[in-house]
Parts: structure tokens; sequence; C-alpha cells
């Protein structure tokens, strides 16, 4: 008459139904007034009552459960239990679901009123993780509902390994699993819990994803290389999970071409490389860190340089370890393999490098470091020049005995007189100018003269219009 909502009083009907222990009134009480959700995927357990309905279903059972378990355990219960734990586990599934009606009942409830999610978070409590993905598979439900309902609680309870053998149990090649496991590697990453991701990777016998995270591994949060120096299994595992790929692969195309979507795929050419580069970084870093014990270690840097960066940061570990060794020479060897592996921009490194040594005022490594670079037999007719010039660029206080010694040992006389006039020495400029062919000489000199001019240097303005 008042025109209310009857739902209130049918559930409390119902409720009054379920404790008085009539089971079959309170389902038709409850039909009144629950609905099935409208989309059977929501990340929700469902409404609010068919959430009261299971709880009191549930606290209701476990008194019962409890006797069931210490008195009445069948022997072929017992027996079971002795075998595996996962076999137990589904003989008690069994045992609980099927032969109890309180639990016939929670199941009735869910599978009229409940989301997929409160479906498998009941089979999940009931320790029935094998009906749980059943479900998960049949319903076709999306990866949110794996990863909330199944995966969290096993890492979290620790039974990762019993999901895992259950996974491989159901579909031995895990391609049914395949988008539920990738949703669940990358749910670890966001949440930055690699060694679970790392564990995942091996069991879905992804090599190359594993051995990117290994590559984590060894680079993450180190300072130093007497750090990374104690990291280098790591990079023996990279090595391993690339081979193991390689085989696979090599395996896999002279039979007919497997499935394996879910796993990473890479060409062999792209192994090898990656494979010739861990080399490379164990080289590296058993040198670096043999510097830094030894204390010749000069840069300190903010971040940590590895070869697994870009190529700027590439550049940075071929800078390292010239700067690093007890001489250029004793590092140029792997930087120059570096800079030659990877394609690098030479000049630009060495350049660096030179700047470096300037910095620290040892004027003659940064001879040592052109003599290398000309040995090098890679090195371009002015590469030598340029590194200088870009150095001459930046500091133009180097003490003269030094700064001369460097301009000399340039091979072009051009290069030379412009090195001379950035460093302001314009008598030296002119007696190199002089000594050109003449036409060219002529222009040379009008140059130097009109820079001794602007610079109020008459000395120089004077001898040059004399030769003129």
């Amino acid at each position: 008459k008042s025109g209310l909502d009857p739902g209130g009083a049918w559930h409390a009907w119902g409720m009054a139904c379920l404790k008085a222990g009539n089971l079959s009134s309170a389902r038709e009480k409850f039909n009144r007034c629950l609905k099935p959700p409208m989309d059977l995927n929501q990340l929700n357990h469902g409404s609010r009552l068919v959430q009261d309905v299971i709880q009191y279903l549930e606290s209701t059972v476990k008194p019962i459960l409890i006797a069931d378990d210490d008195y009445f355990a069948t022997l072929r219960e017992l027996e079971a239990m002795l075998r595996t734990r996962s076999l137990s586990l589904e003989m008690m599934c069994e045992g609980k679901i099927q032969h109890n009606s309180y639990y016939q009942e929670c199941l009735f409830y869910l599978h009229s009123y409940g989301t997929n999610l409160a479906i498998i978070s009941f089979y999940m409590r009931h320790d029935c993780m094998r009906e749980a993905l059943l479900h998960l598979l049949n319903k076709e439900s999306p990866s949110e509902v794996f990863i909330e309902g199944i995966f969290i609680p096993s890492y979290e309870s620790g039974k990762l390994h019993m999901l895992e053998n259950l996974l491989e149990t159901i579909d031995p090649g895990l391609e049914s699993w395949g988008v539920y496991l990738i949703a669940a590697c990358k749910y670890l990453q966001r949440k930055n819990y690699y060694h679970i991701l790392y564990e995942l990777q091996q069991f879905m016998k992804d090599h190359v994803r594993a051995a990117m995270t290994c590559i984590r591994f060894f680079t993450h949060g180190a300072k130093s290389y007497t750090e990374l120096g104690g990291k280098q299994m790591w990079l023996l595992k990279i090595k391993d999970h690339l081979k193991v790929y390689l085989q696979e692969v090599s395996r896999g195309s002279g039979r007919k071409k497997m499935a394996f979507t879910f796993r990473k795929k890479m060409s062999a050419t792209d192994v090898s490389r990656h494979i010739n580069t861990v080399d490379l970084q164990m080289e590296v870093t058993k040198f670096l860190h043999r510097c830094e014990s030894s204390g010749t270690s000069q840069m300190t840097g903010s971040s940590l340089p590895t070869l697994f960066g870009n190529n700027n940061m590439k550049m940075d570990v071929a800078c390292k370890v010239i700067l690093e060794g007890k001489n250029i020479e004793e590092g140029f060897g792997i930087a120059f393999r570096v800079l030659q592996d990877f394609q690098l921009e030479a000049t630009e490194v060495y350049s660096k490098v030179a700047k470096q040594l300037v910095k620290q005022q040892k004027y003659s490594e940064i001879r040592q470091l052109l003599k290398c670079v000309n040995e090098s037999g890679v090195a371009a007719k002015n590469d030598g020049d340029n590194i200088i010039l870009n150095c001459l660029n930046e500091f133009k206080n180097i003490p003269a005995e030094d700064l001369d010694n460097l301009i000399q040992d340039m091979d072009s006389d051009e290069n030379k007189i412009q090195a001379y006039v950035m460093c302001n020495k314009l008598r030296s400029a002119y007696l190199v100018s002089v000594r050109q062919e003449k036409t060219r000489a002529v222009q040379l000199v009008q140059h130097v003269r009109q820079l001794a001019e602007n610079s109020g240097d008459d000395v120089v303005k004077a001898i040059c219009a004399q030769w003129l």
C-alpha cells in the first residue's frame, strides 16, 4: 500500500529461512529480491545482498567441517592426502563441495546471482584452485579476473608453484593460459615484484624476457663497478637463457612451426648480438672492477653506465674504460671494441676523453690517446686534429709548452693555423701561414693581419703587412 520496495523484506525473510535450515524455502524468497549482475566479468563480488548470503552459509558450515575432517574422513581421502598436495586438494574439494549441502547452496547462489570473480574467489578460499582455473577458462573471463581472483591470492599465500603445476596439468603447452600469463607478468612489472616475475618467466620458458629481467637484476641500484663485479652471475644467467632460446629456435625450425604465441620472439642474429654484448660487458666489468679495486679509478658519475643502455650510455662506457686504466693504452683495446661492435661515433668519444684529460691536466696522455687513435687503423685523416681542435674550443688556458706540443702533433697545417688562431697565438699562426703555397699563403696572412688589427696586436699586424 505504501509503495515501498519489498526487496528488503524478501531478503530478511530469506535469511530467516536460511537460519532455520529451510534451504529450499530460502531459495524461493531470495529469487524475488536477488538479480544476476549485468556484467559477469565485473571486478567485484556482486551485490551486497548475495555476499551476505554466502558469508552466512560459509560461517554456518565451518564447525561441521571440523567435525567432518576429524572424525569422518574416509580412507580414500586419507590416502589421497598422503599423495601429492594438489591431488589431495582436488579430493578435498570434491569432499567438501559435492557432499556438503551448504557448499552446494553457496554455489547455487554464486552461479545464479554472483560474478565470475565471486565464484573463482569462493573456489580459491576453499582450496579448489583447479575448479577456479577451469571456471576461468570455460567462461573466457578477462585477465583482470585471473589476476584478482587467482594469481594474487596464489603468490600471497605461497602457492605459486601449485598454480604453475595446475596450469601445466590442464594445458601442458600453456597456450590457453598465454593471455593470462602475459597479464600477470605486466602486473608484476608494474608492482616492481621482479623476483616473482623472473620465477614466472622461467616457468613460461619465456627465455628472452627472462634474460631481460636478469639485465635489470645486474644493473639496478649498482653505484660502482665494484658492486657490478659481485653481480656477474646475472650476466652468466642472461647468456644461459639466450643460448637455450637459440637451441629451441634451431630445433623448432626443423619441425613445423610451433605456436608459442605468448613467448617473446627474436631473430637468431639478434640473439647472437646480445650474447656478444654480454661477453663484452663481462670484460668491461672485470676491467673496471680491477681499476676501482687498485684505486686508479678517477670518474664518479651520477649513474653507472653499462652496455645495456642506449648509444649515449655505451659511449660513456667507452670513455670510462679509456680513462680509468693505469694509462690510456691499457683500456683502449676494450673501448675500441665497444665502438666497433655498436658502430658508435668514435671521434665524439675520443674528444670527450681528451676534454676530461685536459680537466685533469694530463696533457701527455692526450698525445698517447692520439697515438692510439692513429694506430687503430680506422681513423680518418683528420680525426686526431679534430680531437685537439675540440679540446681547444673549450679550454683556452692550457700551459704554453703543452699547448705547443699538442698543436705541433697536428697533421694539417691548415688545422695548426686554426688552432693557433683559436688560442690567440697570431705570431705562430703567421709563421705556419707563410710556409704555404703562394696564393694560399697570401689569403692566410691577410686573414691573420685582419685578426691582429681587430685585437690590437700591432707587432703581428706590421709583420704581416711587411710580408704581403
